[in-house]
């Protein structure tokens, strides 16, 4: 079996690096990534989704990436159970494993950076 996604797309917000609990680093991506075809209006639709980053990948990150950035993502799907308004809901997480920065907002597409899990 294969669980495996790879996006590409531009940062939504800034990206804050936190700690949880046990002193492990992590950040949450908002990637905005178009669709490739029209909607029944002409319109191209745009989807947000949310990637996990830990450690020294959320850490990079926050340091080089910034609102509007173009940055590839390459991880797994996973899911995780909250509770919300006394409701269970299931929300679905990318967590990244790889994020790689494609062009910064004002440079140029030939300073490309990676960074590995």
């Amino acid at each position: 079996m294969l669980n495996q996604v790879v996006l590409v797309g531009r940062v939504v917000y800034e990206i804050e690096v936190q700690k949880n609990d046990s002193g492990k680093k992590y950040a949450m991506l908002t990637l905005a990534v178009p669709r490739s075809f029209k909607n029944m209006e002409g319109t191209y639709d745009t989807d947000f989704l949310k990637c996990v980053l830990w450690d020294s990948i959320a850490e990079n990150t926050g340091l080089y990436c910034h609102k509007g950035d173009i940055v590839g993502v390459k991880g797994r799907l996973q899911s995780r159970n909250i509770e919300k308004n006394k409701k269970k809901e299931t929300i679905m997480e990318v967590i990244a494993e790889k994020v790689t920065f494609l062009t910064s907002k004002g440079q140029d597409s030939t300073d490309k950076k990676e960074e590995k899990a």
